[in-house]
């Protein structure tokens, strides 16, 4: 994900909508654990014995397995209390920065470090019962002026990416799940093929929302996120790629002049 938030327009001058963390949610407020050199974020409804332990894919309990999709974010499947069927991320950089370094960001403190922010983004919309994996956990390493981060999600069971669902999933769907995240006033980062999932019953799951953010949506971070799925589902799929969309947008529009 390139560059925070390009492109959007003056509507967003004012900045980031609040968090919302305990507020008007269905789910129990987080807890915060505070640790040598860190700190995390946890579900206390879930995650009945927090620890650092839980991002460490090598810890025996997790019984860690590889997510084993491609990207620069290491991820794996793990097991244990209150984490059966979840997935563990490491954050990790992508392009030329990477080559200094490949997982530590600039400290701007703990509500900015990148897993706190998705954990309450995320936490923001479980709560609403937007369709979004519910976060676990997150956490952070400082040293210095950089740390390192993780986060715990729930996993989607047989779910498979858009991009490998194009002939078997509904573009329907997919424009309502699209439409529901955007009048909860939620931007995302990297709308694409990838971090749209189809579950085995057809309902559709939105991912990843690292960098995403609550804002005020107007017509102008709509259609980014819209054009931004558009490229992705060319990139993958060529003009069936592209009638897909032209579906998925169709649907939504019809959603928004209702």
């Amino acid at each position: 994900m390139n560059g925070p938030f390009a492109g959007l327009d003056e509507a967003d001058a004012s900045g980031p909508m609040p968090s919302g963390r305990g507020t008007n949610n269905s789910l129990p407020p987080p807890r915060d654990l505070f640790f040598a050199g860190g700190a995390m974020r946890f579900a206390p409804d879930r995650i009945p014995e927090p620890s650092p332990a839980l991002f460490d894919p090598a810890t025996p309990g997790l019984r860690a397995t590889p997510v084993g999709v491609g990207g620069r974010q290491a991820a794996w499947y793990v097991h244990g209390p209150g984490l059966d069927n979840a997935v563990l991320r490491q954050y990790r950089r992508g392009g030329l920065i990477a080559r200094l370094s490949h997982d530590h960001y600039f400290w701007a403190g703990a509500g900015r470090t990148r897993s706190f922010a998705e954990f309450d983004l995320m936490h923001f919309m479980a709560g609403r019962g937007l369709p979004v994996p519910r976060p676990l956990a997150a956490a952070y390493w400082r040293s210095g002026p950089v740390y390192r981060a993780a986060l715990l999600t729930e996993c989607i069971p047989q779910a498979r990416a858009l991009a490998k669902m194009l002939e078997a999933s509904n573009p329907q769907r997919v424009a309502g799940a699209i439409y529901a995240m955007h009048e909860a006033g939620v931007w995302h980062a990297d709308l694409n093929a990838f971090n749209i999932l189809i579950d085995h019953t057809g309902k559709v799951w939105l991912i990843d929302f690292d960098r995403g953010r609550r804002r005020t949506m107007t017509s102008g971070p709509r259609t980014q996120n819209l054009q931004r799925l558009r490229r992705s589902l060319v990139k993958v799929a060529g003009a069936a790629g592209d009638r897909y969309w032209l579906a998925v947008n169709q649907a939504y529009t019809g959603l928004m002049a209702a």
